[in-house]
């Protein structure tokens, strides 16, 4: 599957044996990318710069289960949500194309390109960021994401302070969110789904306090964004 503007530069790619992701890593000003497993940004021939991810596994079973899925894998469903989100006003990466690839019978690898945003990931931005107001607007960034969210129902089961991109916009912030493939949409402006959105985060900040001594779980960090799950909800 693949978006019109990137068709043939796709079509291309796949055509001299290639997957996607074995492809990108091969291109000679590739950018890697760290997360679950390397995703290279790269420029297509269309001129479009994207981030080509190979789907894979995490938590517990993922040394057994690596990267094969059943089929369809979860690319359809990723651009499905990423669709929802966008409809509903959250910041998410286009996803552009995918490919899947048969291994044995329904068994099926997959590899994912979405449109490269501007910007840097969370815990990048928030080292960056050189004085208090640009901590401040990086944290009402983020409160505005956790609403909205909340506005569109939906739960991200792996919200982590990787998985929120910081991007510059021409009033200061915007923060969007990545690796939608399992978000799951419940009632809009659920109570519910935006304290488990907001539990998630804090854990992850917690996580990176511990192993990096990143300080953005301090109490006046979390504070509004405890407020988007309502005042009935204490961490």
């Amino acid at each position: 599957m693949a978006h019109e503007s990137v068709a043939s530069a796709i079509t291309a790619v796949l055509a001299d044996g290639n997957t996607l992701h074995s492809w990108a890593a091969r291109m000679p000003h590739a950018m890697a990318l760290q997360g679950r497993a390397t995703a290279w940004r790269v420029t297509l021939t269309s001129g479009e710069d994207v981030v080509v991810r190979h789907s894979a596994h995490g938590g517990m079973l993922a040394g057994l289960t690596g990267d094969v899925f059943l089929s369809p894998t979860r690319a359809p469903s990723e651009l499905a949500v990423s669709l929802r989100l966008r409809a509903a006003g959250v910041p998410t990466p286009d996803v552009l194309a995918y490919a899947i690839y048969p291994v044995f019978g329904p068994l099926v690898r997959a590899d994912v390109v979405t449109r490269t945003l501007p910007g840097r990931d969370l815990p990048d931005a928030w080292r960056a960021a050189t004085d208090a107001a640009q901590r401040s607007a990086i944290v009402q960034a983020v409160a505005e994401l956790l609403c909205r969210l909340r506005h569109a129902g939906a739960v991200h089961p792996d919200l982590n302070l990787k998985n929120v991109f910081i991007m510059p916009t021409s009033g200061g912030v915007e923060a969007a969110v990545l690796d939608v493939d399992r978000v799951l949409f419940g009632e809009a402006q659920s109570a519910t789904a935006a304290y488990r959105n907001l539990i998630r985060l804090v854990r992850s900040a917690r996580k990176w306090r511990q192993r990096d001594g990143l300080d953005f779980d301090d109490p006046e960090v979390l504070m509004p964004l405890t407020a988007t799950a309502g005042p009935e909800r204490a961490l």
